[in-house]
């Protein structure tokens, strides 16, 4: 007959876990003499000591390639999109004007944006640029840090400014601003030397005749050369982007209108159907009257 294993008892069972932890008569831990763990800590201090000095070399190599200013590479954005503000998250701008909390908000967030622009902040942060040529300022062999911007002055959206204005950017009469802006693209010249300027209208032909008429703010939509190039956050630290006003003035009432407004470039593609916000940007404009 086969003998069946003795089965230990639990104080056995705890003897030989304490012998395995530390062993009397051999001085062994875990079942490895000191020497022993000595060499295997040693070994993985060098290990892991390498492969953290080889990671660290090369970050290091990395980032002497990389500039803290401008982008290594930015070819996914050739071509400048346009946006609108007040920013809705379908860019549909809707306003029910004998319902003030139906536009309030897009007042509120147009109050915020536009606060870089006063007069007061501009004269005191910015320059004063000659019209119709680029600011450049080249660093000549020597960081030219930070880069001085140009003054674009909140009132130079006339009756879109909403300085002292009882209407609140037109939201309370039915005659909404909206706010047209150029993303910002480093080292981008925009109009290639020649003037450009936004125009905007209705995507359909029933669009255009629900659209009405608008006036832009500054004249025709005007984007000046001077505020270009743009030369980065961390060098352009008070840049602010030149915008265009677009203050529509009897939109149909209870319509939906589709609005699409493009920049007028020489270098800037309006037409890629690919990339429907490549120098254009479409959004919603419903005015709600009961």
């Amino acid at each position: 007959m086969v003998n069946r294993k003795e089965k230990k008892s639990c104080g056995q069972v705890v003897e030989e876990w304490k012998e395995f932890v530390w062993n009397p008569r051999t001085h062994q831990f875990m079942g490895r003499t000191g020497s022993s763990w000595a060499f295997i800590l040693l070994f993985y201090f060098v290990f892991y000591g390498f492969l953290t000095a080889m990671f660290t070399l090369t970050m290091w190599v990395l980032l002497q390639t990389v500039s803290d200013h401008t982008p290594k590479y930015q070819d996914r954005l050739a071509t400048p999109g346009l946006m609108i503000r007040p920013k809705t998250e379908n860019l549909d701008v809707i306003v029910n004007v004998s319902d003030t909390e139906s536009w309030d908000q897009h007042v509120q967030k147009l109050n915020k944006f536009l606060e870089a622009y006063n007069d007061s902040i501009q004269a005191q942060k910015n320059d004063v640029c000659r019209p119709g040529r680029y600011y450049e300022q080249p660093d000549n062999g020597v960081l030219n840090y930070p880069k001085r911007a140009c003054q674009f002055n909140r009132t130079q959206l006339g009756d879109c400014s909403g300085l002292g204005d009882p209407t609140h950017y037109g939201y309370s009469t039915g005659q909404p601003c909206v706010f047209i802006k150029m993303n910002r693209v480093i080292n981008f010249y925009a109009g290639a030397n020649q003037s450009m300027n936004v125009t905007c209208a209705g995507k359909r032909d029933e669009d255009a005749e629900n659209l009405g008429g608008f006036v832009m703010f500054p004249a025709n939509g005007h984007i000046d050369l001077m505020y270009f190039p743009y030369y980065g956050k961390q060098f352009h630290v008070n840049y602010t982007q030149p915008l265009v006003a677009v203050k529509f003035l009897n939109v149909t009432p209870n319509v939906e209108v589709n609005v699409e407004c493009r920049i007028n470039a020489a270098n800037i593609a309006t037409d890629d159907e690919r990339d429907k916000f490549a120098g254009r940007v479409a959004f919603k404009l419903r005015i709600n009257k009961t």
